[in-house]
């Protein structure tokens, strides 16, 4: 399908949007006048985005999916396989990870993997239909002697014909320029919750500090890709809140890629089929992301066929 605008049905879409009455509220008729838009936007306000998710569950399902057909093949999903190049021992303290030192989680510090056994599973993710192979390591940031050999990774992923991605942690610009160097084509570094909300979750670094990375990652030329501990007693998250939030993310951030990461083995095959409906189009694939277990590749290949979906080419 081409990722283009389909004029005609943006115009329909907003035909029906304006004309749609109903038991909606005040927040919810301020979403309807929102145009289901393909080009992104960077002004959304607060005020916007709790609009949507005030929207009857139909209604905002039926934007998202407008939305993410004007810019993806629908029935197209990403794809991508994680691997933990060095677990545990993480000297930082974010309440959700389990590689953290400062929590017994029964996660072992581990030394970096080697070069040759990194390659073989980038062979194998290839061949179980992986397009990207994302590789990731506990560090609060990572020595320039650690780098080496991460960058060596890198090139000997890409020389395989997949899209590389990492996740190191905290870098310098220089460090962020030779991952670049050597063939990085995405580096995920998620912001982890709100600037106001930040010390509640992690007070071993601050959000400044994130960004100042991104700003690092971005000016090197390298995509970003951003989403037992003290978190883990906390009330399992509503499946269609779940829903509704990736909805969100589709309108509010039409042309990226999102992908369902850790905690589908929880999930229900309703609840995955929900989410690729209203606009996630890309998994984590195998039995194991980082330290926490994950669908076999068995059972995603047979829910995908379930629903005819097939995966994205790079």
């Amino acid at each position: 399908m081409a990722r283009n605008g389909n004029a005609g049905k943006a115009a329909l879409f907003a035909s029906a949007s304006a004309g749609y009455t109903g038991a909606m509220t005040l927040a919810a008729d301020a979403a309807a006048q929102l145009p289901a838009s393909s080009l992104p936007r960077h002004d959304w306000t607060r005020e916007e985005v709790r609009a949507l998710f005030d929207l009857p569950f139909p209604e905002l399902m039926f934007r998202a999916q407008s939305v993410h057909r004007q810019n993806f093949d629908p029935a197209e999903v990403q794809i991508s396989t994680l691997l933990s190049i060095k677990t545990g021992g993480c000297p930082e303290d974010c309440a959700y990870c389990p590689q953290s030192a400062k929590y017994d989680t029964g996660v072992k510090a581990e030394k970096l993997m080697r070069l040759d056994a990194v390659l073989a599973e980038a062979r194998a993710a290839k061949a179980s239909g992986a397009s990207r192979f994302c590789m990731g390591a506990a560090w609060r940031e990572p020595k320039d002697r650690d780098l080496d050999h991460v960058c060596a990774m890198v090139e000997g992923v890409k020389a395989l014909g997949l899209e590389t991605c990492a996740t190191l942690g905290m870098l310098t610009a220089a460090q962020a320029r030779r991952l670049k160097d050597s063939g990085l084509d995405y580096y995920n570094h998620n912001l982890d919750t709100s600037p106001e909300f930040y010390g509640e979750i992690i007070t071993t670094r601050t959000y400044r500090e994130r960004l100042t990375t991104l700003d690092h990652v971005r000016d090197a030329g390298i995509h970003v890709c951003c989403a037992g501990t003290p978190l883990s007693d906390q009330t399992t998250l509503d499946p269609i809140e779940f829903v509704r939030t990736i909805a969100v993310a589709r309108i509010t951030m039409p042309c990226s890629v999102a992908r369902i990461s850790a905690g589908r083995e929880d999930m229900s095959e309703e609840t995955q089929a929900l989410c690729f409906l209203a606009g996630a189009n890309s998994i984590f694939y195998g039995p194991k992301l980082l330290t926490t277990p994950n669908p076999g590749r068995d059972r995603d290949r047979e829910l995908m066929d379930r629903l005819g979906m097939t995966p994205m080419e790079p």
